[in-house]
């Protein structure tokens, strides 16, 4: 098939996404070789330190704020009787209402708050399409082009400039995320129904039955699994788009909240910051990034599997190896959110550990 042309804004921040640097990476290995302590003791620290050095391009990596960004949208294929999600649509505008909430700790009384305030990680919250009149807020960043997106299992979700619009949209949240401060970033999300998108998207991408990828979700019981499912597979057999041609797989499957999370990822890859994704359907805005742009995989960490069926495929796909599984399944970037102090201690003792010959003890390569 013709694969249409990028707008030119997309098509240079596709560019700009570098494969990590290999001089960094191979002195970051020779200095793990020379630290004090034996060789492979700190086990996948190792590993995600060398890769660290890779994206920030130096063997003694320091990267310090950690960013969430929370893109909440809704979704046509939510609506209706036909329901695939055990939550109704209402609760997307509600639970941007509670990220927003003031609460006696601070911003916000979702779980993403909690967790973030806990770990010093700051949150951002976009309204990428959510069905309602939203509060006024000076936290909440308005990107939204339309209220929620198409039936997926009827037309495409969206069109090929909708897509890109909220790409660009995520680009420009996390540039101001790494203006206030932001190395690590936490691309989230929020969207009743989300993870039907993101299973549609997967198997288009994967090129794998709807059945190896649509899972539970919410905790959905077995009949609402079934129209789930069914929603799945007919949005795939409409044959709206094709794999080689990702943003249109992204338009014609997707949700405004992934294509935000898309350019969350490339925009912080571009900048050389690292990327922690969370869930199933971070990781489906993550397999048409790394189709857009090889290199992006670079700057990804897995925080966790999460619980959700078909994210083993997605992490397989991307050659990630997941930091924990602790049966997550929310969403809202809490699993990467959650992992970010482990890149930074893995960082960390790459740059702070002394060798042995820093140390004066015997030992060492």
């Amino acid at each position: 098939m013709t694969v249409p042309l990028l707008s030119p804004e997309l098509a240079a921040l596709i560019a700009a996404v570098q494969p990590a640097h290999a001089g960094a990476m191979a002195a970051a290995r020779t200095r793990q070789t020379q630290l004090t302590k034996p060789l492979g003791a700190l086990g996948d620290l190792e590993d995600i330190s060398v890769r660290l050095a890779g994206v920030f391009g130096s063997d003694q990596p320091h990267p310090r704020g950690v960013a969430v960004l929370v893109a909440a949208a809704d979704h046509g294929v939510a609506a209706g009787p036909q329901l695939v999600s055990a939550y109704p649509p209402e609760v997307t505008p509600a639970m941007v209402a509670n990220f927003l909430a003031d609460t006696p700790t601070g911003l916000g009384g979702a779980a993403v708050n909690a967790i973030a305030r806990a770990v010093g990680a700051r949150v951002y919250v976009m309204d990428a399409g959510v069905n309602a009149d939203l509060p006024q807020h000076p936290a909440l960043v308005r990107a939204a082009v339309r209220r929620g997106t198409s039936d997926l299992r009827t037309g495409p979700a969206m069109s090929r400039d909708e897509a890109v619009a909220l790409i660009l949209a995520g680009a420009a949240l996390t540039r101001q995320a790494v203006q206030d401060g932001a190395d690590l970033i936490v691309p989230g999300e929020m969207g009743i129904g989300n993870t039907t998108p993101a299973a549609a998207l997967t198997a288009r991408m994967l090129g794998l039955d709807a059945a190896a990828v649509t899972g539970r979700g919410t905790g959905i019981d077995d009949a609402t699994l079934e129209r789930k499912l069914a929603a799945v597979r007919e949005a795939l057999a409409r044959g709206g788009s094709d794999s080689t041609d990702p943003l249109g797989v992204l338009a014609d499957l997707g949700g405004f909240e992934i294509a935000a999370m898309l350019g969350m990822m490339l925009q912080a890859a571009a900048l050389g910051k690292a990327v922690m994704l969370d869930g199933f359907v971070e990781g489906s805005a993550a397999l048409i990034g790394v189709a857009l742009a090889p290199a992006l995989a670079d700057a990804l960490f897995a925080a966790g599997e999460c619980a959700e069926v078909g994210h083993a495929a997605q992490l397989a796909h991307l050659n990630l190896k997941p930091m924990f599984r602790l049966g997550l399944r929310l969403g809202e970037g809490t699993g990467g959110v959650l992992a970010a102090p482990m890149l930074l201690a893995a960082a960390a003792t790459l740059r702070e550990m002394q060798t042995f010959a820093e140390a004066g003890i015997p030992g060492g390569a």
